[in-house]
């Protein structure tokens, strides 16, 4: 494993600058360039992308397109998630809050991920193919919580401590197809919910049918055992399950065992009756 969130939880640390306005990107039109983020959506998502590869003060292009390739399989888009693949490690979706509220995360047309598995509807056949053979994947939901270009809080949440099974999800989402195929509308299937073709009496009108999944944002779900300080400049909480943690290399459990970790039971989110063993690491900036 070439990098993981232990590591970025450090060298997130030791950049100690969590304003991103100055945060290096590659433009489009000119990959082999950087520049800086011309929006706090592509900043944060380049800022998570140097937090797991060290790349905060690297300013020459070619140096800092090597580290990502060397660290990760796949790098998505806008339009197709997720937005980081670590190379034989976890998933990355990156998601802004504008401010420190307890506004909901918007999915889109993606339910909830509990892990990411290759044979997602969802995904673009690059992801399915930028490893060998992987199956599933862990899943981090990075949620930045900005004042402009200012990070002042980041959430990284591990899927299976924060969504269900998809089943739970895929079972509401067939409950509404099939309740369209039952109609009297002509109704066909997509990657979406699906559409509704010829609505009107010339036959030319067509209805896409499209979900918009959302979900509580951690710090709203975990506000208890979170203990945000909103008084720090800036704070870092990462919350996994214990096994997950217990997983990692010695060397990174150990360089991390100087932040405060804790020890947490939370709900299972697929049985609230049984609770599940879980590590919360953080760190705050005074």
């Amino acid at each position: 494993m070439v990098t993981n969130i232990l590591k970025a939880i450090l060298n997130i640390k030791s950049n100690s600058n969590y304003n991103l306005s100055n945060i290096l990107v590659f433009p489009k039109n000119k990959p082999s360039a950087v520049n800086r983020a011309n929006n706090v959506g592509q900043a944060l998502e380049y800022f998570m992308k140097d937090g797991f590869c060290n790349t905060f003060s690297e300013n020459n292009a070619q140096r800092k397109q090597n580290k990502y390739t060397e660290n990760f399989s796949y790098l998505g888009n806008q339009n197709n998630p997720p937005d980081i693949i670590v190379k034989n490690g976890d998933t990355i979706e990156v998601k802004k809050i504008d401010g420190i509220k307890k506004s909901d995360l918007a999915l889109n047309s993606s339910y909830p991920k509990y892990k990411l598995y290759s044979d997602s509807s969802m995904i673009t056949q690059a992801c399915k193919d930028c490893e060998p053979g992987w199956k599933e994947k862990d899943i981090i939901y990075a949620v930045g919580f900005m004042d402009g270009f200012d990070i002042k809080l980041l959430i990284l949440i591990y899927g299976d401590c924060y969504a269900a099974n998809p089943n739970i999800y895929k079972r509401v989402k067939e409950a509404v197809v099939n309740g369209l195929k039952s109609s009297n509308l002509e109704f066909s299937e997509t990657n979406e919910l699906g559409r509704v073709n010829r609505v009107d009496p010339l036959g030319i009108t067509n209805l896409r049918i499209r979900g918009m999944w959302t979900i509580q944002n951690p710090w709203k779900v975990y506000e208890d055992v979170f203990n945000y300080n909103k008084d720090s400049k800036f704070s870092l909480i990462a919350m996994m399950r214990k096994e997950k943690f217990d997983s990692f290399p010695e060397e990174d459990k150990t360089a991390i065992s100087k932040l405060n970790i804790f020890d947490v039971k939370i709900q299972n989110p697929d049985n609230p009756a049984q609770q599940l063993d879980t590590k919360i690491i953080r760190f705050d900036i005074q």
